[in-house]
């Protein structure tokens, strides 16, 4: 049979695909977003399609390969040092793995739970991302402390990843066979359901906070454990002996001379945010700045900087750290179901969740540009702190998780109240989740699904990291 012949519709399409194949890592990552949209709101009709988290043998381990080139595309092939550390600390570590490598976990989820409520998600639950942290006035709060992922989904969604979170931590740093994890992730899905339910009978998500005096007893200990004298962190952390900047060592790099450019950033940061206007921030005088190097398990390599602020005393005793970190798109970015929902994008994205779902969080929370970058920022806190899992019992694990569905649910509940869901989340979630033990049930067996699936993933990368995989990205050749 004759060939067809090319009409100039297909010459555009072969030139189409021809442009598409030879553009950089980056709008090559734009197109796989665009397609993972698609295919989101497909499975989100119902379609028949086949997930990725279905693919199995070579294809599944082709996907995994292909889906951490992407998305360290810009890392790759900048060669930046921080790439490689990074895949060095995910081989060395399955838990590590699972915390960097979000939007692998969230293409396993593409599309689904589109018939379940809506809230502000945070998008990155698990275990070590809840911790102490400054509240308007700088005094500690305890409660979700990582809004890098944050987007408006389905609430399943954050409920999934946080008993997958658990149920590996309770492994690896536990050393927790299957029913004692089980009973840990059911605490923290069971400690999220009652806190929830007391949100819609009493609507007291606005004004509760965990502090010292008010938290159980696991986090009233991380409370006394995280605090430090805040003239004593800078000095024995931070402060070269004068007092008048950063010292330099492996983790910090003084740049003192772009001091000019991160004033402007805090001008800017304290006009969006009114910071003026809270006696503690004082001047808002840069005194100087830093490289933060080694910080983060999804974010290392990103660029991230400190900057030393001038405190009230102007004697180095009260000192404000404020950090700077390069916002990405969220790893749940075209995955989620479609929605009437938008949270803004990178640092704006960022700033629009941690202001709702903290009520009464951090001043210096925000978004800021520089060198055409978007960047957002938050205070690094004397307190500042998160659990040390490893030493945790049986008993206090199961607390802890409780803890962290309770403060996860308080999250979630400002969705209506701070964010921009327009109709009334906690019975809706309430009811979406009955009957209870069915639900509770599903999750615990999705978690054990997710994470065994994730332990063979890991495998394979760990197999393919030694062979060289991520040196490079994916290309086509002809």
């Amino acid at each position: 049979m004759a060939a067809p012949k090319k009409t100039k519709a297909t010459r555009s399409a072969k030139q189409q695909q021809t442009q598409a194949e030879t553009a950089p890592p980056a709008m090559r990552a734009e197109g796989r977003v665009e397609h993972f949209r698609d295919l989101a709101a497909r499975i989100a009709e119902r379609e028949l399609i086949v997930p990725p988290k279905l693919l199995t043998g070579t294809a599944r381990r082709s996907h995994v390969r292909s889906t951490l080139r992407e998305d360290h595309a810009a890392r790759i092939e900048n060669r930046e040092h921080g790439a490689a550390v990074k895949f060095d600390t995910l081989a060395g570590d399955l838990f590590k793995f699972f915390r960097g490598t979000a939007l692998l976990f969230y293409r396993d989820l593409v599309g689904e739970d589109a018939h379940m409520p809506s809230v502000m998600a945070l998008g990155d639950v698990h275990p070590e991302n809840f911790g102490i942290m400054p509240d308007e006035n700088g005094a500690p709060i305890f409660g979700v402390n990582d809004f890098d992922e944050v987007i408006y989904a389905p609430f399943s969604w954050d409920i999934k990843r946080g008993a997958v979170g658990f149920w590996i931590a309770a492994k690896q740093v536990g050393g927790m066979k299957r029913k004692k994890r089980r009973k840990v992730v059911n605490a923290f899905v069971a400690g999220y359901l009652d806190a929830m339910q007391g949100y819609a009978e009493h609507s007291t998500e606005k004004n509760d906070s965990w502090r010292m005096d008010n938290s159980p007893k696991v986090i009233r200990r991380l409370f006394e454990e995280a605090w430090e004298e805040r003239k004593d962190w800078l000095w024995d952390d931070y402060l070269k002996p004068n007092g008048r900047g950063f010292r330099s060592d492996d983790e910090l790099q003084p740049i003192s001379s772009e001091r000019a450019k991160f004033q402007k950033a805090m001008d800017d940061l304290a006009k969006t945010n009114d910071l003026r206007s809270h006696a503690r921030v004082g001047d808002l005088k840069v005194k100087d700045v830093c490289v933060r190097h080694g910080q983060g398990t999804a974010s290392l390599g990103l660029p991230r900087f400190y900057v030393l602020l001038e405190g009230p005393s102007k004697n180095a005793t009260d000192d404000l750290i404020i950090e700077f970190k390069r916002a990405r798109r969220s790893a749940l970015e075209g995955l989620v179901p479609p929605s009437d929902f938008d949270a803004g994008s990178k640092a704006d994205r960022i700033a629009h969740g941690q202001a709702v779902q903290l009520a009464h969080g951090d001043i210096f929370y925000g978004a800021v540009e520089m060198d055409g970058e978007s960047f957002m920022s938050r205070e690094r806190a004397s307190f500042r702190d998160d659990i040390d899992l490893d030493e945790l019992s049986y008993g206090t694990w199961k607390d802890y998780a409780r803890a962290c569905g309770a403060a996860l649910a308080q999250a979630h509940a400002l969705s209506d109240d701070l964010g921009k869901v327009d109709y009334d989340v906690e019975p809706s979630i309430i009811e979406a989740a009955s009957p209870r033990a069915l639900f509770m049930a599903d999750i615990v067996r999705w978690a054990e699904e997710a994470a065994d699936r994730l332990k063979s993933d890991h495998a394979a990368f760990c197999e393919d990291h030694a062979a060289g995989a991520f040196d490079m990205l994916d290309m086509v050749y002809r």
